[in-house]
This record gives C-alpha cells, structure tokens and sequence, in this order.
C-alpha cells in the first residue's frame, strides 16, 4: 500500500491523498477579478488526481497585491469573478479546493515576472507600500510606510471579510501567507520588523499581528474549517528569522487551534545563502510535525513518485506540496501511481488514456 496515495485528514477535511498542489501566482488577474486563464489554470490541475489544490496568493486589499495583475478577494466582484471561474471547475472535478490568504507588504507594486518584476514607479501602476517598519525590500529604490496599529486592526478586518468570502465560494481550507517575504512574515523577522511597539522586538512581539490575523479568521469560519499557515522556517540570512523561532510559532499555532502548516523558506532577503537540492526543505518540514504533531505540508523540489512516497513513509511530513513539478506535468499524480502501482481517479473523458501497461490505473 502506498503511503503517499493513503487517505489524509486536515480538521474536518478529508483528502483522498496525500499530495497537494500548493499556491502559485500567475499574474494574471484583472483589477483582483479571476479571468479565463484561471479557469483554465485550476481545472486542469483540478483533473490531476491530487488529494487537495490551493488557488495562489490571493490579496485581502489592492494594496496587498506583489503586481497590479495579481488576484484578489476584497470586494463583491472579485468573489462573484472567483464564483464564475469555481463554478466551471466543480462542473468536472470534485477535488477539494482551498485559497491561501495575504498582503505582500514591502514586497507589493511590482511588474510581473517576465516584465522584469522590478518595483513599479507611482505613474507606472505602482502604489505606496505598507509594512512593519520603513525598511525597503532588496533593489526597490522606494521604502515602505510603516503600518500604524489602526492599520493592523482594518487588515485584520479585511483577511476576515476574504475569510467569510472564501466561505461562502465553498472554498475546502484557507492557508495564511505567512511566508516568502510578505507581511506577515516581514513581521515575524528581525530583518524587516524594527518597530519598538508591542508589535516589534521581542519573538512574541513579532508574531503578534500574524496570530491577530489568525485569530480574526478563525473567528469567522465554521467549526472544523482547516485554518492553517504558510511559513519561511528560515531567512537563511544569519540575524534573520530561523528554525528554532519557527518552532515556537508553530507549537503556539497548534495551541490556538492552527489546522496544519506549510513550511518553505526564504524570499524575505536578496542576502539569503540557500542550499538548493532535492528535498532541502523536508528536514525543516519534519522537525516541525516532530515537535508540534501538526499536520504538516513539505514542499521544495519534490519531483520524483519515489521521492514523496519516502517523505510520507518515513514521517517526514503528512503531505508533499507540489508547485513548478506540476505545472511541468500536470498529470504528475497519475504518473505517481501508475509507478507506485496504486489506482488514481480520472474524469470519464479520459479513461481511454490508461496505458496498457497499467491496466488498473484508473480504478
């Protein structure tokens, strides 16, 4: 029996598998509204077999986005713009579905991708930027206004109204941004939190407006709804955020009732020294679950059937995240099982696909 296609739980969630297509941006959102692109995007991930997929980061204000193009939940139009593009999935494909909450702070106003990513000037779509203190991200000329406290409450407010949104689209699960450089990870490093409020300074200073964020959605979604984070387990800069503080994060996200954690790493400085290889981040991912029992999300160059099938087997973590794997192969979960000689669902139109060398592939 293969550990990696076992049933999972999160909360009230059940999933048919263990892998899970994590968050991925693709700039590609009008004025925060979902477009064709992202029909297209999430439903034909949604025919791949995984146990459950989370839509990208998804801005809780327009300030909040990393480009203008990015999508949003703040308002009637873009959850009615999301409901369209839900509807046209859920049509063909049953799988649980979540969104990953959040602001990009300090990272915000820049240009997509393939137009060079660079902060974008005020009279070229470009806005003011918000974060803990005024310390400006690597490369942008332009710093970032500090937040006030009657900013950190209406952000609570608004991570609580995508909260009820998300809700109320039938959404499976809601993972908070607390990861890569934005916002709420801003916060918890030393690197870009420099305030000497009750929000700056001390570890539980600096994770003070994460849980507030937490707490605010928790408040609003149904008992049993999977609220869980997204989180950096290092800076991989020495000063800066760290496993050990990662650790106390987590252990204090299980006593407030966190659901799971998605543990990745870095995007908060340009100084930051990664050992890039495969499953350079599952380490992290393990002495996580060991130390809180947390359901618990590894991802970071998973390619391989083998390779995700030894990180649940071992204990490593309780599901493999997968992101530029599947965009690469979206039938990745179907290619794992045939490997790992295990049945998989596949929509009826493409039954007819099964190669004859696996005859029960698609049981």
């Amino acid at each position: 029996m293969s550990q990696l296609f076992s049933p999972g739980q999160i909360d009230g969630l059940s999933l048919a598998n263990r892998i899970v297509i994590a968050p991925m941006c693709q700039y590609s959102a009008e004025d925060g509204r979902a477009t064709d692109w992202h029909t297209i995007h999430l439903g034909h991930l949604a025919l791949s077999g995984a146990g459950l997929m989370f839509i990208e980061a998804t801005a809780v204000e327009p300030a909040g986005r990393i480009s203008p193009q990015d999508l949003g939940l703040w308002s009637d139009e873009t959850e009615a713009a999301l409901a369209k593009t839900l509807s046209a999935v859920r049509a063909h494909s049953d799988m649980p579905i979540g969104i990953q909450l959040g602001h990009a702070g300090r990272k915000a106003s820049v240009a997509q991708p393939w137009k060079g990513g660079g902060q974008l000037a005020l009279d070229q779509g470009g806005w003011q930027t918000r974060a803990p203190s005024p310390v400006p991200f690597d490369g942008h000329a332009r710093a970032p206004t500090a937040l006030t406290r009657d900013d950190l409450a209406r952000l609570c407010e608004n991570f609580a109204a995508a909260a009820q949104r998300s809700v109320r689209l039938g959404l499976a699960a809601i993972e908070l941004h607390g990861a890569h450089g934005y916002l709420m990870h801003q916060f918890l490093s030393p690197l870009s939190n420099r305030r000497e409020d009750a929000y700056g300074g001390s570890l539980e200073n600096r994770m003070r407006f994460p849980f507030e964020v937490f707490e605010a959605v928790r408040a609003v979604v149904p008992a049993g709804f999977p609220v869980g984070f997204r989180v950096s387990a290092t800076d991989w800069v020495e000063g800066g955020w760290d496993l050990q503080q990662t650790l106390a994060f987590a252990r204090e996200l299980k006593a407030r009732g966190g659901s799971f954690i998605h543990v990745s790493s870095g995007g908060l400085s340009a100084a930051q020294k990664i050992p890039l290889g495969p499953n350079y981040q599952v380490p992290m991912a393990r002495a996580v679950k060991e130390a809180t029992g947390l359901p618990t999300i590894a991802v970071g160059l998973i390619t391989e059937a083998d390779q995700a099938e030894a990180i649940i087997g071992t204990g490593d973590a309780d599901f493999v995240g997968l992101a530029r794997g599947v965009l690469y192969d979206p039938r990745w979960p179907w290619h794992a099982a045939a490997h790992l000689g295990v049945s998989i669902k596949a929509p009826n139109q493409y039954l007819r696909s099964q190669p004859r060398q696996y005859r029960n592939l698609f049981g």
